[in-house]
């Protein structure tokens, strides 16, 4: 069977995949499956997460079906022997033991998922650099990259029944324990960048704690509270499979999930299943702001649309990039950096239209006029920029510079800047 039956294309058809949905009977039967083998299927590949992968930006401009794949559809099944050596031949340093319980979750992804395995390898070419390089400046093993496919379905927006939200599912408080900042205004949670760095640190804390990857993936779910009293209740073994009795019902599940997708990820063509194709979308770089920008804005100016422009920077909550309040990143292809860049002041939000009202307090006092014409004069102060001083002031950078004679944009603490 052609790909094409198991799935619509993905550029053209971006109503939810009828692959990837079951039938009322089908839903029925699988969820009595489930209860009878206590397997739990992980939230982040569930049909919701599924669906808003679907309608990602990126999936949807950058993954297609492959017409030249060939395919039967048939699962072949296999001696557990089998699936055990193959775990056991992974380049891999956590441990991936083979029971029946992974078994069950292979089963999953290589039958029911199958399709849903499809789209996740074409997307994991996104992300997995991201993941990667995230994990390795920590150290970390790369295995660990497989960890979003069971937390989000590789769904950098995706947002759980508990709240948690993005690639890597970070609670807010986490979150901001780990640096990611969380307003009305930006959740960078939804940063595929620093989200990754965040988990790789955190990952890395956990397993400072245990000295046991099992059980940091585990806590990586439910907490490390919640591990530390099961071991407890276990009698002081740290073995994630004697412990796992005592642990939450969803954590039960957690690293054989995670196992299956380390091994569905890397034998997907053993199953017949055949990956979508992906071509990597344009080279993009970051640029900092310093000051309030409109997302309209840019796009009217730096020729990239509304919708490229978000999914390239998820985190932003709403159409303004707030950076007057801090120096906040943009990402865009580099032809849009480049406009951006030429646009100089006319893109940014005018000082009388600045919506966050937080008072500045006003320590400069003006000079009066003297023979000479000259007018108000302010003592630069400590961490102030050109930027600064024209919105306490009224006025534009490029007055500044004007008045005073500086190009560029260096000054120094104690200069005498003239404001008008």
């Amino acid at each position: 069977m052609n790909i094409r039956n198991i799935f619509p294309t993905l550029l053209l058809l971006l109503a939810p995949c009828s692959a990837l949905h079951l039938s009322a009977q089908e839903e029925e039967d699988y969820e009595d499956y489930i209860d009878e083998t206590t397997l739990a299927l992980p939230e982040g590949l569930q049909t919701q997460e599924i669906d808003s992968l679907l309608l990602d930006w990126q999936t949807r401009n950058f993954l297609a079906f492959d017409e030249s794949c060939e395919t039967t559809g048939e699962n072949p099944q296999f001696d557990p022997q089998t699936y055990a050596h193959r775990l056991s031949r992974l380049p891999n340093v956590i441990d991936m033991p083979y029971n029946d319980i992974v078994q069950k979750y292979i089963n999953l992804y290589s039958g029911r998922l199958r399709a849903t395995v499809a789209v996740l390898l074409g997307a994991s070419n996104f992300y997995n650099p991201i993941f990667e390089e995230a994990l390795e400046s920590y150290q970390l093993p790369l295995e660990l990259r497989y960890l979003p496919i069971i937390e989000s379905a590789l769904n950098p927006t995706a947002v759980s029944r508990a709240g948690a939200v993005g690639l890597w599912q970070f609670m807010i408080g986490t979150g901001k324990q780990y640096g990611l900042e969380v307003t009305s205004l930006i959740d960078e949670r939804r940063d595929p960048i620093k989200a990754s760095y965040a988990a790789a640190r955190y990952l890395h804390d956990l397993y400072s704690i245990f000295g046991d990857w099992t059980l940091a993936i585990a806590s990586y779910n439910c907490g490390p509270n919640n591990i530390l009293k099961a071991i407890k209740r276990a009698g002081g073994t740290k073995d994630y499979w004697s412990i796992c009795p005592y642990l939450p019902a969803e954590t039960r599940g957690y690293v054989p999930a995670f196992i299956a997708a380390n091994y569905i990820m890397n034998y997907y063509c053993d199953h017949n299943i055949c990956p979508v194709n992906t071509k990597l979308p344009m080279g993009t770089d970051t640029i900092q702001v310093n000051r309030n920008v409109r997302l309209e804005r840019i796009t009217e100016l730096c020729g990239i649309s509304g919708e490229e422009l978000r999914a390239l920077n998820p985190q932003y909550r709403t159409s303004l990039v707030p950076g007057d309040a801090h120096p906040c990143t943009l990402r865009m292809p580099t032809a849009a950096i480049n406009a951006f860049i030429e646009a100089g002041d006319s893109i940014y939000v005018p000082v009388t239209e600045v919506l966050l009202t937080e008072e500045v307090p006003v320590v400069e006092q003006p000079r009066k006029k003297g023979r000479g014409g000259r007018g108000k004069s302010v003592t630069v102060r400590r961490g102030d920029t050109l930027g600064a001083i024209a919105r306490r002031n009224h006025t534009t950078v490029s007055q500044l510079k004007r008045l005073n004679g500086i190009r560029g944009s260096n000054i120094r603490a104690g200069q005498k800047i003239r404001v008008n």
